[in-house]
């Protein structure tokens, strides 16, 4: 059918006829910017510039919107298009609680191909709920918002250090860094697509990474007992933190990458950024 036509049916807004050109030239040297589509063609083009100029993602809570409002048990694998076999024996009856700031639900397929027991609560769980649950090991997932507008999620992850391993991704990996000690800020330029390279600082390792985020964890303000473990080489900023002491992990992106590159879920060399790590490493 015409693509007009498929979008009207999944009630899919489209943009045409626009300068993207232009639009590239203007975001270089200003950074990313808001934007309004609207179809209401009685709103009138001050009224949509209003909306565009009064958002502002910083400060926003937005895990409260997505997060799941039940506790539930996963148990759903990736299917065959992940041919490596990740040692689901190896690991299996491992329980992982797993925080929900907005899960992709590919993460939770991945930790349950590793062979892992999980179990999905609210963002808004309270450290002594978790720990109630038993689990062997702690996820916080991806989500999206402003990292520093979520201090409920902190200050429940800053409880559960060193109780038991932390493994993070991105708002995960956010959340965790606050609870170390360290701040985020909002990027000039947000991470977006499947092609941002990835320096493990240990190997020197580089990854294909797929990334999603708007805010940063600023490694100027990390503790001493904390490393940055994987660097964005785009822009040098903190891909991923390390603190043995509190058996804690993070990574600023999506090692599942679904879609796109898989070279984080589990290497050549049998390193893995998943459950393999929160195992080795702690």
């Amino acid at each position: 059918m015409p693509l007009t036509d498929y979008l009207a049916e999944k009630g899919i807004p489209g943009i045409s006829d626009i300068d993207t050109r232009a639009i590239t030239r203007r975001l270089r040297d200003t950074g990313s910017l808001n934007g309004v589509l609207c179809t209401d063609e009685s709103v009138s083009d001050e009224e949509l510039i209003e909306k565009a100029k009064n958002y502002n993602i910083v400060g926003q809570d937005l895990i409260s919107e997505v997060t799941t409002k039940e506790i539930y048990e996963w148990s759903e694998r990736t299917d065959e298009e992940w041919e490596f076999a990740p040692g689901a024996t190896e690991n299996a009856g491992v329980h992982v609680v797993a925080y929900d700031f907005g899960a992709k639900h590919n993460i939770l397929r991945r930790l349950a191909s590793y062979g892992a027991k999980v179990t999905v609560v609210p963002s808004t769980t309270s450290a002594a709920d978790v720990m109630a649950l038993n689990p062997d090991g702690i996820f916080l997932s991806n989500g999206p918002g402003d990292p520093s507008a979520v201090p409920y999620a902190v200050e429940n992850v800053k409880e559960l250090l060193g109780k038991r391993p932390i493994f993070g991704i991105c708002m995960g990996h956010q959340v965790l860094g606050q609870a170390l000690g360290a701040s985020t800020f909002k990027l000039k330029f947000g991470h977006h697509g499947g092609n941002h390279p990835i320096r493990q600082s240990s190997t020197g390792r580089i990854e294909i990474s797929s990334q999603n985020h708007n805010f940063a964890v600023d490694p100027a303000t990390l503790p001493d007992d904390v490393e940055v473990s994987h660097v964005n080489l785009n822009d040098n900023t903190c891909a991923g933190l390390l603190c043995p002491p509190k058996m804690a992990m993070g990574i600023q992106y999506h090692p599942e990458a679904s879609p796109g590159p898989h070279d984080s879920d589990i290497c050549k060399s049998g390193s893995s950024h998943l459950l393999k790590n929160m195992y080795a490493c702690f």
